[in-house]
């Protein structure tokens, strides 16, 4: 999972990115407010880790930031120095999900975070299928069916297909889903994701009568919506 972490002591910083590291997540780190802003304007992440005092926009500012502007179901964690009550309260009821008391033992980080990702981005990764409408994913064995006929994807496109009905009506930055399919986006041309999509697209007939529509967003990356089945 991709997470970024306001965070201005450098200490803390790498502490919070190693325990998560360690445990398979992808971590971006900020010192200020306004730059994860710009960044959280332009990619998707997961989870948002968020300290109370920082340079420059503090992060109660950046917690109403993110709910005005942003997905409405990304986990938002506070992690700070401030355990006064009212601190607590205040921060739960501007729609903080979960509040940590500095210093955190690494378990219990881990365990807050993954209850977080778990209950947003819940997934059973030991199903053998899963469904979605008249779509049939079998994950591990890479196999996709609409309406009981098998659809032949390559081992990225049905990789690409999944991740979009897994977070359908989310929009997904082109750099989450470059460096969640293809890993190292950097050595990927530009026009690879455009043309993966395009084939999912075909392939899998997303259009109206079968409910579903992949929408691109410009300067930004694309989304899987459903939508109303066309009557005929």
């Amino acid at each position: 999972m991709r997470i970024a972490i306001l965070e201005d002591d450098p200490e803390q910083s790498e502490f919070i990115n190693a325990v998560l590291t360690q445990a398979g997540h992808t971590c971006y780190l900020f010192k200020e407010g306004r730059a994860l802003i710009r960044k959280m304007q332009r990619e998707t992440f997961d989870l948002v880790s968020l300290d109370w005092n920082v340079g420059d926009v503090r992060g109660d500012v950046v917690l109403a930031w993110i709910r005005e502007n942003y997905d409405a179901n990304l986990p938002v964690l506070f992690m700070t120095c401030r355990g006064r009550e009212s601190d607590i309260v205040d921060a739960l009821n501007a729609g903080a999900d979960d509040y940590l008391v500095k210093p955190v033992p690494p378990p219990i980080l881990l365990a807050r975070v993954n209850r977080l990702l778990q209950r947003i981005y819940r997934q059973d990764a030991a199903a053998a299928t899963q469904q979605f409408g008249d779509y049939l994913f079998e994950p591990q064995a890479g196999r996709v069916f609409l309406s009981d006929e098998q659809i032949a994807l390559s081992q990225k496109e049905f990789q690409l297909a999944i991740l979009l009905f897994r977070n359908l009506a989310r929009p997904l930055s082109r750099a989450h889903i470059l460096e969640t399919i293809w890993k190292h986006s950097a050595d990927i041309p530009t026009r690879t994701l455009d043309t993966h999509m395009s084939a999912v697209r075909v392939k899998l007939r997303l259009r109206p009568e079968n409910g579903y529509c992949i929408m691109p967003i410009y300067g930004y990356g694309y989304r899987l919506e459903k939508l109303e089945r066309e009557r005929i």
